[in-house]
């Protein structure tokens, strides 16, 4: 039996057939329980470890429907509409279930119904029993009331009166019910009823698209895992066409024999639907993860899912066939390299709408990069031709602009002649500049729009090497606080 801490005193929280043959109950105290049996066996709880093996059977339940739902600390809802005939009907499905439950050490109880307040109670209290549409009053009646998932303190209430059983519950008038005991009492009985929808919210989002093979023999190789991706992808393009849509994430499910789930997602920069290319992503992921993928005895069940589409945009090819796209190009390299080693391996620069040069661009993953969907537009009309230099900007930035020491300029608004950086000191051969970088006064606070004005010079120094600096702040502002000067980068 299992024991857990409850206002300072140890009670049994869970106990098996044995338990419940030796009269002990949940609730009772360990003292008491010892008292009675001195021999029996006691472990403490771990609800930390109930729940993940909750949830690896959620995920091995998956295999029957994608509407998979935790239900409490020790159920698990599974909404079947529509799949049971894929396992011989419900009947052959339910056999099913309990069967491969068994094999992996669980005693379960299952129940079928057409509300999932029904199939609770029928699993709960009847064991294995499938509830045809129209027969939930028939199920419920003799049961007690907490078959109908109400709280204990309503249980009580209607007990404390005389209503013990849910037949009883349904046989006494609503209105003096619902004004004495609550609404919510009324809820769960017209839910098991059927007579209001209860919808069942699944742990993990349901894919708009997937295909799965069941295997005879299961497989182990990863070359088999490959080819059968490949077979899947296939399948998945043509639904993929007739929706004119493409997939940017994907993910792989390997049911293992024994129960266990591989859960293996891959992202792609553009929408996809190329068989020979989704294989070629699960290609590198399946390498990059071979020593954590443990296969047991194998895997007989495998599901190829796409968890994210996008508008796929046709490309027009030339006379033999081929379209040419170096875009596309690196964007499947970028995705392989993603799926290999992580989608920070890949990182692209994108302008910002900022002109102060730490802002005008921003590094984000290769994945979020936007990108152009038609093509840019020609002028109307032929225009004079004018041409325009940007100003010169340094290969490197530094991550912030660094602190330098300028003992003399030429002038006061001109360039240094010497400056000190990092504990040396550098003399200047040739500046230009200055270039004005006006703050974004919409950033600043009131009244520091003089310190925060830049002058940026190209300097070199006397051995060729190229730097880039500013002077921040205006000499003769209303700033009191002097002009300073930073080294923001420096030229190839």
């Amino acid at each position: 039996m299992i024991s857990h801490r409850d206002s300072n005193a140890q009670r049994i929280s869970a106990l098996d057939e044995q338990g419940e043959a030796l009269h002990l109950k949940p609730g009772m105290g360990i003292a008491d329980a010892r008292a009675m049996h001195p021999s029996i066996d006691i472990v403490e709880a771990d609800p930390e470890a109930d729940r993940r093996l909750l949830e690896g059977l959620a995920d091995w339940c998956d295999r029957y429907t994608p509407l998979v739902a935790l239900d409490g600390i020790d159920g698990l809802f599974l909404d079947v509409t529509g799949c049971t005939h894929l396992f011989g009907g419900e009947r052959a499905m339910l056999d099913t279930i309990l069967s491969r439950f068994f094999q992996q050490g669980f005693d379960v109880r299952a129940g079928l119904a057409a509300t999932p307040g029904a199939a609770w109670a029928a699993a709960r209290f009847c064991g294995d029993r499938i509830v045809l549409s129209g027969e939930e009053e028939t199920l419920l009646a003799p049961l007690p009331l907490a078959a109908l998932r109400i709280a204990p303190e309503t249980r009580a209430s209607l007990e404390s009166v005389g209503l013990r059983t849910a037949g009883a519950v349904m046989a006494a008038p609503r209105a003096p019910l619902a004004r004495r005991f609550g609404a919510s009492l009324l809820l769960r009985l017209d839910q098991a009823l059927g007579r209001l929808d209860e919808a069942v919210s699944p742990r993990l989002p349901v894919a708009p698209l997937s295909v799965e093979r069941h295997l005879a023999e299961p497989i182990v190789q990863t070359d088999d895992i490959e080819q059968l991706v490949g077979r899947l992808a296939t399948a998945l393009k043509t639904d993929l066409e007739r929706r004119g849509e493409g997939a940017r994430g994907l993910a792989l499910f390997l049911f293992r024999v024994d129960g266990a789930v591989n859960r293996i997602a891959v992202g792609t920069s553009r929408p996809l639907r190329e068989p020979q290319l989704i294989r070629r992503l699960f290609h590198e992921r399946l390498t990059a993860l071979e020593q954590t993928i443990d296969a047991g005895f194998g895997f007989d069940l495998v599901r190829l899912c796409v968890l994210s589409v996008a508008a796929f945009d046709m490309q027009q090819g030339d006379l033999a066939g081929e379209v040419a796209d170096d875009e596309a190009d690196i964007a499947l390299f970028a995705d392989r390299v993603r799926a290999r080693l992580g989608d920070g391996a890949v990182l692209r620069p994108v302008a910002v709408e900022s002109h102060l040069p730490e802002r005008a661009v921003a590094i984000v993953p290769f994945s979020e990069t936007p990108r152009r969907t038609t093509p840019p537009r020609k002028p109307d009309r032929v225009r004079a031709p004018m041409t325009i230099f940007p100003p010169e900007r340094p290969i490197r930035l530094f991550r912030a602009p660094e602190p330098i020491e300028v003992p003399a300029t030429e002038m006061p608004e001109g360039p240094p002649l010497r400056f000190r950086w990092r504990r040396a000191l550098y003399r200047v051969a040739r500046a230009e500049g200055p270039e004005r970088i006006a703050a974004e006064w919409w950033r600043q606070p009131p009244g520091d729009d003089a310190a925060a004005t830049r002058d940026y010079f190209r300097i070199e120094d006397a051995d060729g090497r190229r730097y880039w600096l500013y002077r921040q702040g205006l000499y003769g502002g209303a700033s009191k606080v002097p002009p300073r000067w930073f080294l923001h980068g420096v030229f190839a």
